[in-house]
């Protein structure tokens, strides 16, 4: 039987940039703004694939002028070839650049929006999962003062979401008074997790964690320095609190070498991170025969971008946490379809095939392009 082929025509990489309603603050720094880019591949066929990343500079090492550089090599490779081919296409990618997980991430899931409305069916469905859960994102404190961090946290529970999400990372001990402040403005039923954001050394990780232990924590994201793993699995064990890998959990090399040291209790995917759905799925399926639950996250993505990302959440019955609140955050929507956003931080899924969400045409004609 000849191999099915839709012909790539025509891709576009635009500069999406958009302001904050406050400035969101963690251990790393402080954004003001969404920089962000988007990918439209368009095919002989009609079918168009949208994708979006939002690169970060401490975390990939990818700001939106390397993604529009970098994804122009990726498009004078991609032009003519097949869209469905989505190994090779990624293969492509990592023969041309090496790590630039941001944009490759964008080219991959405009990838598999084509192959999925090709299929006739949602991009859950595509990947092997099912809508059989409810998705219901947290909501995230940025690091400061206590007394600001607590009247934040008060606001998201009074909004309904059903937990709020801490960064930490600046001076252990700080970071205790900021959880007691919290804790006691919004009481003991709301789950809390924490984000150290690598801040802490690992003797400072250990007394921190300890310390927080009585204010019952659902869990912490990456204590320490990354590149410190072979310590990671002292922290884990001397931590009354849960471990979840986030920036030490890039690709699944990464997640392969986490769970060999046992060096966490569960992962954070971002599809940022891993270059995309290919090598995100190939993360959970090495979660899920090691039993390791997940969480899915978010930079700073559109509703375009977090979209795909609830698609992704439903592939594995094992990704059980959800942090996907920074579109909230923007000021302005640029998208059309994709998730919506109910009630107490329920997201319902869009029932078109493909990823269902696009940048509304008004703002494609604003934003800064190269057409290739």
């Amino acid at each position: 039987m000849p191999e099915e082929k839709i012909i790539i025509q025509q891709i576009e990489i635009y500069k999406l940039l958009i302001p904050l309603k406050e400035p969101f603050i963690t251990s790393l720094g402080r954004e003001d703004f969404a920089a962000n880019i988007v990918v439209v591949i368009r095919t002989d066929q009609g079918i168009t694939g949208f994708g979006e990343c939002s690169p970060y500079l401490p975390i990939n090492g990818e700001s939106i002028d390397t993604c529009f550089i970098v994804g122009q090599y990726f498009a004078k490779v991609f032009k003519n070839k097949n869209a469905l081919d989505i190994k090779n296409r990624i293969a492509d990618m990592d023969k041309i650049i090496y790590g630039n997980t941001s944009i490759k991430s964008a080219f991959d899931i405009a990838l598999y929006d084509i192959a999925a409305q090709h299929a006739g069916m949602p991009l859950y469905k595509f990947i092997g999962g099912e809508n059989n859960k409810t998705i219901i994102t947290d909501y995230t404190v940025s690091i400061g003062d206590p007394e600001k961090m607590a009247a934040d946290a008060v606001k998201i529970k009074h909004e309904g979401y059903p937990a709020i999400k801490i960064k930490l990372g600046r001076d252990g001990k700080t970071d205790v008074q900021r959880i007691k402040a919290i804790r006691e403005a919004v009481g003991n039923e709301i789950p809390l997790r924490i984000d150290a954001n690598q801040g802490w050394k690992v003797k400072e990780a250990i007394e921190t964690l300890n310390a927080l232990a009585a204010f019952d924590i659902q869990y912490c994201e990456e204590p320490i320095a990354r590149w410190k793993f072979m310590k990671l699995p002292k922290v884990k064990k001397n931590s009354p609190i849960p471990i979840m890998s986030d920036e030490s959990c890039g690709d699944h090399h990464d997640a392969e070498r986490l769970i060999e040291l046992k060096a966490c209790d569960l992962f954070n995917i971002k599809l940022g991170k891993s270059g995309g759905i290919y090598n995100a799925l190939k993360i959970a399926r090495l979660a899920e025969a090691a039993d390791i639950e997940m969480q899915v996250g978010a930079m700073l993505e559109s509703r375009l971008g977090m979209t795909a990302f609830a698609h992704f959440a439903l592939s594995s019955p094992l990704i059980r946490h959800f942090d996907f609140d920074t579109a909230l955050m923007f000021r302005d929507d640029p998208v059309s379809g994709g998730i919506i956003y109910e009630k107490n931080g329920v997201i319902k899924m869009p029932k078109a095939n493909g990823i269902g969400a696009t940048i509304d045409e008004s703002w494609l004609r604003k934003m800064e392009k190269v057409v290739l």
